[in-house]
């Protein structure tokens, strides 16, 4: 079976995005498929291209089997809405043309970002072959829920669209069981959905010891470390987790936090003026280095800004931390907290509650609180084996054509 591919996110970029479609693909590859990617020079999430790669027309390379070809588009940070949608609009264009050159039996658009699912159903009516969308995120309701943009004439016809696409795909793939829910609600029949949710690369998320060189060169030997890796956006509400922070000034607790992202210069900013010393903020790092870094935590954070939209969504993060058995802190109400508690590990805190935070702080350093929680780490991670959740759907696929 020929498979191709449309997204913007591909390694080397370490977000989310790429790293499921990556480590899909790859599984795919191994039981005998031929998968071509169509997507963009790397530049998550600073707008900068990586090196050895060029914003060029086309080129092309090979990774563990995987076909890449990557197409030109307008590079925006991911920060700024016009930009940032203008290079959406311009990979769209870009992965629909040079999509009309790749055979193929099957043709699989991510969304969001939403005009990559447009270029995956426009690509469907000229190849004349079936479409897959993959949905990660239920959009555009989140670029509202993010204060974005509010709701207009143009969030209209992108809903219009939005249903369009549902229409036209003849499978979609959800990574939740309520953004199912909320597509069956648009009118979209229940059989045509399937849901593969996220999970951890096992072979390469492991329980490991603390990496105590790296914990001496951020000056933290002794501190008691909760650590936030991933996008500093508008939907993480990372100035929460700031606040927290400067509650807890006086006390031994050191928040590390990881990445990149739109807010990220506010968060820097916010540290300066209001003194918050006990935290630290580091750039993004690679997905190799970034077991190091996950090692020295003693809690992981995983927060989102108090939304009802917010409730549909798991963020990734669970799988990876629970892989290495770091008990997780979780301000995500919903079918995050669901799997958290039904897993035991780790707690959930009302979002954007700072006394909640602070009191289930608290409880999570029990010691033996703390073991209850790797056990159910553990167990929450070989349940959302990558692997095993890849070959599903692989299989939904192939029941495709």
């Amino acid at each position: 079976m020929k498979i191709l591919f449309l997204t913007d996110n591909f390694p080397p970029e370490v977000n989310a995005p790429a790293t499921r479609t990556f480590e899909h693909c790859v599984e795919w590859v191994k039981h005998g498929a031929e998968v071509t990617v169509i997507t963009c020079a790397p530049n998550f999430p600073k707008g900068k291209v990586y090196p050895g790669y060029k914003n060029k027309l086309i080129q092309k390379e090979i990774i563990e089997g995987i076909q890449v070809i990557r197409v030109w588009s307008y590079i925006a940070a991911n920060e700024g809405f016009l930009k940032r949608t203008i290079d959406y609009i311009s990979f769209s264009i870009s992965a629909f043309i040079g999509g009309l050159f790749v055979k193929t039996d099957l043709i699989i658009a991510t969304s969001p970002q939403f005009f990559t699912a447009l270029s995956g159903r426009t690509l469907s009516f000229w190849k004349r072959k079936p479409w897959v969308m993959e949905v990660r995120d239920l959009w555009p309701e989140s670029i509202k829920t993010v204060g974005a943009m509010n709701d207009n004439f143009f969030i209209r016809y992108f809903e219009w669209q939005e249903k369009r696409c549902y229409k036209s795909a003849k499978k979609i793939i959800s990574v939740t069981d309520s953004f199912k829910v909320e597509i069956i609600n648009k009118g979209i029949a229940a059989d045509k959905i399937e849901v593969v949710k996220n999970g951890a690369n096992l072979a390469l998320y492991q329980p490991m010891l603390p990496d105590e060189a790296l914990i001496d060169s951020l000056n933290l030997k002794g501190k008691i470390i909760l650590g936030y890796v991933g996008t500093h956006g508008m939907a993480h509400k990372l100035d929460f987790l700031m606040d927290c922070a400067k509650k807890l000034l006086h006390t031994n607790y050191h928040f590390l936090f990881i990445g990149s992202g739109a807010e990220r210069e506010k968060l820097l900013l916010k540290r300066q003026v209001e003194q918050i010393t006990n935290v630290t903020l580091l750039d993004s790092v690679s997905k190799k280095e970034i077991k190091a870094y996950l090692s020295i935590l003693d809690v992981s954070l995983i927060n989102l800004k108090r939304d009802k939209l917010f409730k549909t969504v798991i963020p990734s993060k669970i799988f990876e931390n629970a892989a290495m058995q770091i008990p997780i802190l979780l301000g995500v109400d919903g079918e995050s907290r669901a799997i958290l508690e039904h897993y035991q590990a780790g707690l959930f805190y009302e979002p954007e509650n700072e006394q909640d935070f602070v009191n289930k702080l608290n409880l999570i350093m029990q010691v033996e609180q703390k073991e209850t929680f790797q056990l159910g780490g553990k167990k929450l991670a070989m349940d959302f084996d990558r692997k095993k959740l890849a070959l599903n759907m692989l299989t939904h696929l192939r029941n495709t054509i």
